[in-house]
């Protein structure tokens, strides 16, 4: 049975860059699932940043919606799939998609039944988004319970949970890095 990694951290904690070295190193067909939408040119100008900070031995699918089947149609004996990030594919559900909070806790649920059964190695990426305060908007409130019981999910089916801080990870389910 492959190992699937979960890495949370806070925003610029260095998440991404541990998942894409942790990505390398197990060697294999390496796939990048990106969520993000470019929607404005600062954005678009941090997804070419980041693009070209990976290479080209990477193969980027673009998914912001249909994670699932990204996950279904690249999966592959050998591959590591590496999904960044959950969090914007939250929101994407949520706002851009307009589903309702119970729709997309389905989704992640459905999320984690999907991850035991693919033989890729599945690294994701997610923003711990429930260390500060309580939000004062409802839609806030929402997203940050949505990704907290994402997280819970995952964490539940995922081999190994990282917690990455100050670009320090602290490994705090299954083997070490």
């Amino acid at each position: 049975m492959p190992q699937h990694t979960l890495i949370i951290g806070g925003a610029k904690s260095g998440k991404s860059a541990l998942a894409l070295e942790l990505a390398r190193k197990q060697g294999g067909r390496l796939v990048f699932i990106a969520t993000a939408q470019a929607h404005d040119q600062e954005m678009a100008r941090r997804i070419a940043r980041h693009q070209a900070e990976r290479g080209p031995e990477w193969t980027t699918r673009e998914e912001p919606l249909e994670l699932e089947a990204a996950l279904r149609e690249t999966d592959a004996p050998g591959a590591v799939l590496l999904v960044d990030c959950l969090t914007l594919w939250l929101s994407n559900l949520l706002t851009g998609a307009g589903l309702e909070p119970e729709q997309v806790a389905q989704r992640g649920r459905g999320l984690a039944r999907l991850l035991p059964g693919l033989q890729a190695r599945v690294i994701l990426v997610g923003n711990e988004v429930g260390l500060g305060i309580v939000p004062q908007h409802p839609l806030a409130r929402s997203f940050r319970d949505l990704s907290g019981g994402l997280h819970q999910e995952l964490a539940r089916v995922c081999q190994r949970v990282v917690f990455c801080a100050a670009g320090l990870p602290l490994v705090l389910k299954g083997p070490a890095l």
